[in-house]
């Protein structure tokens, strides 16, 4: 193709929504297949609501690494449109939410089931959570497990069911949609004084990677800048809450293999994370501190000095706990090999974060298209190329190891001023895209607004919507006792998911 149909912007750069040109259906389509094959991701594709014609305007979000930058492009269509599943398999999720949420079939996709069973706009009623067809195989000794929603743990519901021969696994499918909240439709007609905590609780344990992904949105809409000791005190919050996720799952996993003392160990470790960011903003789980305009607390030296006091005691203990688990043969027999995808496959079906680092895919939204603090301060890349339980464990440790570094960093030298600004209106006709890198991977939203700077439209996309079909391909040809470890190593979210 002669030009590239699209508009590029940078990661938290609004622009007119009349900026983003619309396309044909074809043309759509092969740009987004030619994008992803030359190596950028699908990282958002929505249905918007009808127009008075009833045309619906199909939204897509490129990222791409190579040159830093968004693509973004657009295409009406009526009834339907040539589905892009066939050739691009990262939009296989996207397709089966568009066709549950609008009127809107993409033609010759594999199979348009709910991916979370919610009402339609139209006000049609949902149907039941979890009642749909699934895939079945037939045979000898062939039989089938099925898992949830409610499960042993204290843990959110969702359904997998297994097609097994013996006790391998020939397929895993997995149906959510038990978490639904509907908050992308409640985020409509904002923003308000309820957007921030709807963005904080899309996923509880990611609640500074959403609220910055929001935060971002609405100040690029705003033009606002944040201030650079709120940027200072968003990134260390953001690499704490990494801190604190990545060590409550090297326990998990420890615990899904027997090793009890790296279990044991690491669940007090989490609770010292978390103690951080509580001491950071009062809240555990960071709600409060990320703030439209910059930060929602400070922090004088005397509390600075405490962190970083603490923070070296962390460090001493999960650099024990690790050795432990990682220095185990018996540990190291059980991850090694288990639940392994390629990196072919992860690029094709989209994965993002973690679950793709460890793949040998250097996909991480700090470095590709970084913001606030990281477009000064970058971390190390960390992957792995094994593609295996082990490879996802092992990214965690050394991702602990370069937060803590990052964190030691700034609480050292953080820049003077104040951390809040006012906020404005936003700007009429708005577009922006927004994209962080949460502790899973990339979380993205998407945010249009209308004539009185109001969100018309408001799309999120957690790094679990990525990744789930990624844990069920992990799970081909595996032993059926090796779902929960394989199910922990990825550790997605399923209100992430649901929303």
């Amino acid at each position: 193709m002669a030009a590239n149909p699209s508009v590029l912007v940078r990661n938290g750069q609004a622009i007119d929504r009349a900026a983003c040109p619309v396309v044909d259906v074809d043309v759509f389509r092969r740009t987004i297949i030619d994008g992803v094959a030359a190596g950028a991701r699908l990282a958002a594709l929505c249905a918007e609501a009808a127009d008075a014609s009833r045309t619906r305007t199909l939204l897509a979000v490129l990222a791409r690494p190579a040159s830093g930058d968004l693509a973004l492009l657009a295409c009406h269509a009526d009834d339907s449109y040539p589905a892009l599943t066939p050739d691009c398999p990262a939009a296989h999720w996207f397709e089966r939410e568009i066709a549950e949420q609008s009127p809107l079939r993409p033609q010759r996709h594999p199979w348009l089931k709910p991916i979370r069973f919610q009402p339609t706009p139209a006000g049609a009623p949902a149907a039941t959570v979890g009642v749909t067809d699934f895939f079945a195989m037939e045979g000898e000794e062939v039989h089938e497990v099925a898992v949830g929603p409610v499960h042993a743990g204290v843990i959110e519901p969702g359904h997998f069911r297994f097609q097994c021969h013996g006790e391998t696994v020939h397929h895993l499918e997995i149906s959510l949609g038990y978490q639904h909240r509907g908050i992308e439709r409640a985020l409509l007609g904002g923003p308000d004084a309820r957007t921030l905590h709807y963005a904080e609780t899309l996923a509880g344990d990611t609640t500074i990677g959403h609220a910055t992904a929001c935060c971002r949105a609405i100040e690029a809409l705003a033009d606002l800048r944040p201030l650079a000791r709120a940027e200072a005190l968003r990134a260390v919050a953001a690499e704490l809450e990494r801190i604190a996720n990545h060590v409550g799952d090297l326990g998990a996993l420890a615990g899904d293999v027997g090793f009890l003392p790296t279990m044991s160990y690491c669940g007090r470790i989490r609770g010292d994370v978390l103690n951080l960011t509580g001491l950071l903003c009062g809240n555990r789980f960071g709600r409060g501190i990320v703030a439209v305009g910059g930060a929602g607390w400070d922090v004088d030296g005397a509390l600075a000095d405490e962190i970083l006091k603490r923070l070296d005691a962390i460090e001493r203990d999960i650099a024990g706990a690790a050795e432990l688990l990682f220095n185990t043969p018996s540990v190291l027999a059980r991850f090694e090999g288990t639940g392994a995808l390629s990196e072919d496959l992860a690029r094709r079906i989209g994965l993002v974060g973690v679950a793709a680092r460890a793949c040998g895919i250097p996909a991480d939204v700090r470095h590709e298209l970084p913001y606030g603090l990281y477009g000064f301060a970058q971390m190390p890349l960390c992957t792995w190329t094994t593609g295996d339980c082990f490879a996802r464990a092992y990214v965690r440790w050394m991702e602990i190891k370069q937060s803590i570094a990052f964190v030691r960093r700034h609480m050292q030298s953080l820049p003077a001023g104040p951390v809040r600004q006012a906020s404005r209106p936003l700007r009429p006709d708005g577009l922006v895209v927004s994209l962080t890198e949460g502790w899973r991977g990339e979380i993205c939203h998407v945010a249009a607004t209308d004539g009185g700077g109001r969100f018309a439209l408001y799309k999120v996309v957690d790094p679990s919507f990525h990744n789930w079909f990624g844990l069920a391909c992990a799970l081909r040809g595996q032993q059926i006792s090796d779902f929960p470890l394989c199910n922990k190593s990825f550790n997605l979210s399923y209100c992430g998911h649901d929303l």
